[in-house]
């Protein structure tokens, strides 16, 4: 999956030759999972048609502030389209659009976008050879990057005057490739390698029954999408779940019992920069498991269980540069219970969550949390859905490590 799966690109079109590659652009924006709208120049409309580019993209075209054919002569809101955007793409991005971009003249519907956008803006050149080394053009370049908006370099080749040399846009897939290039070395986790532990742990009795618990797995998952989404490469151990992972940068190893999350853990674990042990494992398992399955026969049953074995405690005590985090969900004395734990597994930091808690613990779509450090601080959240939550543990790490 792309980096750049479910961003809202905003593509703005401008009135050059090179318009007519925007439909397999947009073709490879959707491919990768991104929603798209474009917005194109009265110029650009000469080349490229926006009903093809409706079509492709889904969404309708605006190159103005009103709808001429709409009855009603509704204004477009270049504000809010500008709001929406995650990225916006001007490609091609001819030499009388960027000399406007440069100097804030808005005397269009895309110009007046870009002047509102608040995401950042890539922009894709295509001219011919001696307008794109004229030095206005030049300084073009110069101010738009003064901007923070990121140039997408144009290719040599054949031009349409006849001539070769540079100046050619860039192939779309090209165009795809760089902003997701670009997007990646940016983000905070790139190159981090991240072990995520989720779910519950099922404990067998005989071939069709287990001992378990309700944890559904899922903040386990939001927090391996958010640490992929900042550009980790996830290695998520599940016990039995129905969650799924979003993000192709997880990588899911699916397990069932206790002794299989340990071994998988201590598996990856040298290998990591950050593990988070949000796993909801069993205290104890049967000490021993039937062959058969055991039939309804006397009016009261003993199973006689032993400990499993402790994985975060486990991963703490061998921990070499790692960051481990653990989860500590308490009916009683949370706090001191949660700092016993903190210390005992050598953790960098702990999530409490608390049964006292509305809306918090297992098979909600929320928690509460506050997460104590080694330095025994103490910081806490509201109830938030747990996607919010795999924010502020991954934003609180991103701040200690």
């Amino acid at each position: 999956m792309s980096i750049l799966s479910g961003k809202n690109i905003l593509l703005g079109i401008t009135g050059g030759i090179a318009a007519y590659k925007t439909t397999y652009l947009v073709r490879h924006f959707i491919k990768a999972g991104a929603h798209v709208k474009v917005i194109m120049t009265p110029a650009s409309i000469d080349f490229v048609t926006p009903l093809t580019l409706s079509t492709l993209s889904k969404n309708p075209v605006l190159s103005s502030f009103t709808n001429e054919d709409d009855d009603n002569d509704l204004w477009n809101n270049h504000v809010d389209l500008g709001l929406w955007a995650d990225i916006f793409v001007i490609a091609p991005a001819t030499a009388n659009t960027m000399s406007k971009m440069a100097t804030g003249n808005s005397d269009n519907f895309l110009l007046a976008t870009y002047l509102s956008a608040k995401c950042p803006v890539y922009f894709a050149p295509a001219m011919d050879l001696d307008m794109y080394k004229h030095p206005s053009t030049e300084a073009s370049f110069k101010a738009l990057k003064s901007f923070g908006n990121i140039i997408i370099p144009a290719g040599s080749g054949e031009l349409a005057s006849g001539l070769v040399g540079e100046g050619r846009m860039a192939e779309p897939e090209d165009i795809v490739a760089f902003i997701e290039a670009d997007i990646l070395s940016k983000l905070p986790l790139r190159n981090k390698k991240v072990l995520i532990t989720a779910g519950p742990t099922y404990e067998a009795i005989d071939p069709v029954r287990f001992i378990g618990n309700h944890s559904s797995g899922k903040m386990g998952f939001e927090l391996a999408n958010v640490a992929a989404s900042l550009g980790a490469d996830v290695i998520l151990i599940t016990g039995p779940t129905k969650e799924a992972a979003s993000n192709s940068l997880v990588k899911v190893i699916a397990v069932t019992s206790a002794e299989e999350m340990y071994k998988a853990a201590h598996d990856y674990y040298q290998a990591v920069d950050v593990a988070i042990c949000a796993a909801a494992v069993a205290d104890y398992k049967p000490k021993n498991v039937a062959a058969q399955k055991i039939k309804k026969k006397e009016a009261t049953f003993t199973i006689e269980l032993e400990k499993t074995k402790d994985i975060l405690a486990s991963l703490g005590a061998i921990k070499k540069s790692q960051f481990l985090i653990g989860f500590a969900l308490e009916t009683n004395n949370e706090i001191e219970n949660a700092k016993g734990k903190l210390k005992r597994k050598n953790l960098d930091f702990i999530v409490l969550n608390s049964l006292q808690d509305k809306g918090a613990g297992f098979g909600k779509s929320t928690n509460k949390i506050t997460i104590i450090d080694k330095d025994e601080s103490l910081t806490s959240f509201e109830l938030k859905s747990k996607k919010e939550v795999a924010n502020d543990i991954i934003k609180y790490l991103l701040n200690k490590i």
